[in-house]
């Protein structure tokens, strides 16, 4: 368990160089790990908890299951499979991911400003790793039985405007760009017909919102100013894998726009040049999918 802050550079450094080679690994077609349409539509599943993962692990999963082209994402670690009567098979290599847990330390010799005890409790995080396992290397698992078939994408989509909608960001149809505009906290995008297909159009939309989040009125996160800054490129990195959890939590596909060839290589400066800068915008991105489900449950309490 990394229990010092050398062991957490080498887990930010691990789990980057993953990333790297998968963004390198599709630069010539734009396409990066987050951007599928095929066997994990969908965030990655906990096969014991039934639970999501987020953040990082999210984009570290998709990774691993586009580079062994595994046709499932459901995930669970050893122990996992075994209680389920399942086994991971010989010779199979685990996906490592990062837990993060919140202790509380006590402290002397601080100032306490709720009496005479010369102790005070701080909240700390630490870091733990664990090695997961896809379903496709596993054998003896029977998956439960499907139940009603999954709707197709284009019969989603109603739900992904309905999704955009309940944000609240004023939103205009001009020119043959998107783009967000802080100044004016509007996305202008190219009409809907300009479009590839309707995943591309929200692909796109929700890329525009995922800035949008960090307005000073929602999450008030710092904007770089020009291309190539590297606040600018951590930001659109952020935005990037805002898209692709909210089109993932939707169940559609996230299409890689024209111009993200243009990223492509400021992305992979940034990362080089930081291990910690993917899982930062990764949570940074988290933070902004939150907030926009939260969205959702603020328009049904208006609606009720």
């Amino acid at each position: 368990m990394p229990s010092n802050q050398s062991d957490r550079c080498d887990i930010y450094q691990k789990t980057t160089n993953h990333i790297i080679k998968a963004i390198e690994k599709g630069a010539g077609d734009f396409q990066m790990p987050w951007h599928h349409s095929g066997n994990a539509i969908t965030r990655p599943l906990n096969i014991a908890s039934k639970k999501r993962y987020r953040g990082g692990n999210v984009i570290m999963l998709w990774a691993t299951a586009d580079a062994m082209n595994y046709s499932t994402g459901i995930w669970g670690t050893y122990r996992q499979w075994q209680a389920l009567g399942a086994h991971v098979r010989k010779g199979q290599s685990g996906t490592y991911l990062i837990f993060w847990k919140r202790t509380e330390a006590a402290e002397t010799g601080v100032n306490n400003p709720l009496g005479d005890a010369d102790e005070a409790t701080r909240s700390r995080m630490f870091a733990r790793g664990f090695t997961v396992f896809n379903q496709d290397q596993v054998e003896g698992y029977e998956p439960p039985e499907a139940g009603e078939p999954v709707l197709e994408d284009a019969m989603r989509i109603p739900d992904a405007q309905m999704f955009f909608d309940n944000l609240q960001i004023a939103m205009r149809y001009e020119g043959d760009q998107a783009c967000y505009i802080p100044s004016a906290d509007m996305i202008k995008m190219p009409e809907f017909a300009r479009f590839k297909s309707s995943d591309a159009f929200y692909s796109t939309l929700f890329h525009e919102a995922g800035h949008a989040t960090g307005a000073k009125t929602r999450l008030n996160r710092t904007f770089g100013k020009h291309f190539g800054d590297e606040l600018y490129s951590r930001e659109e990195l952020t935005a990037e894998l805002t898209a692709a959890y909210i089109m993932a939590d939707l169940g559609l596909a996230c299409i890689p726009r024209p111009d993200h060839a243009a990223y492509i290589q400021s992305w992979l400066t940034t990362l080089r040049d930081d291990p910690k800068a993917l899982l930062t915008a990764a949570s940074k991105a988290q933070a902004a999918a939150d907030w926009m489900h939260e969205a959702q449950e603020r328009a049904l309490k208006i609606a009720a």
